[in-house]
């Protein structure tokens, strides 16, 4: 990871505030300062670093739901580092994105720019700062640019939300319940208990 100076530091946080046309390239090139950034109207929103029970759950669900797809061979999992380009022209990074193989044919390989339009499932893992109003404003976004399947886990309250549209849950998932890929990501089923279990070592 790079060291950033005093001088960028403030110059990185000053364009933050600002709001420009943000070129792909610019935009790609912000520096490695253990910070992930989406782009939202112009401006830099700094997503922050997330606590150890969000990268938990994070990681937990990506293991799981990546070894299925990679296995099953339905498409392509990405981490929250991925940005994916809005037809507004936001940048919008998920916790855990999955895009079907079938959006993803005539590739050889994944490009190194972004990915036009949303993932086919979006997973947005709640930390302590996200707002009632941020998370609805994502979940518009998303399903605009054509995402089918949005998950809202909450690691404290132990629950899933599950968007089929933007304008409410679908469902309420608690423990008892289980994660259904649906159509999406055909055939996955897990334990919504499996997410949020205690550590034993």
């Amino acid at each position: 990871m790079s060291t950033l100076s005093q001088s960028s530091t403030e110059s990185l946080a000053k364009s933050a505030q600002e709001k420009k046309n943000w070129t792909d390239a610019e935009f790609m090139a912000l520096p490695d300062d253990g910070h992930r950034y989406e782009l939202v109207d112009g401006a830099l929103i700094d997503m922050g670093n997330s606590g150890a029970k969000h990268g938990y759950v994070c990681s937990t669900l990506m293991i799981l739901l990546g070894s299925y797809v990679r296995l099953q061979r339905l498409g392509a999992m990405f981490d929250s580092s991925t940005a994916f380009k809005m037809k507004s022209g936001n940048k919008r990074a998920p916790d855990i994105s999955f895009v079907a193989k079938e959006r993803l044919q005539g590739l050889e390989d994944l490009p190194d720019g972004f990915l036009e339009g949303a993932p086919d499932l979006v997973v947005e893992i709640l930390s302590p700062g996200n707002t009632t109003e941020e998370i609805h404003t994502k979940i518009v976004e998303y399903f605009e640019n054509g995402a089918r399947l949005i998950w809202v886990v909450h690691p404290n309250e132990h629950y899933v939300l599950v968007y089929r549209s933007s304008k409410e849950p679908d469902r309420l998932l608690k423990s008892t319940d289980s994660l259904d890929g649906e159509n999406v990501v055909s055939g996955f089923l897990l334990p919504v208990a499996d997410l949020f279990q205690k550590l034993a070592f």
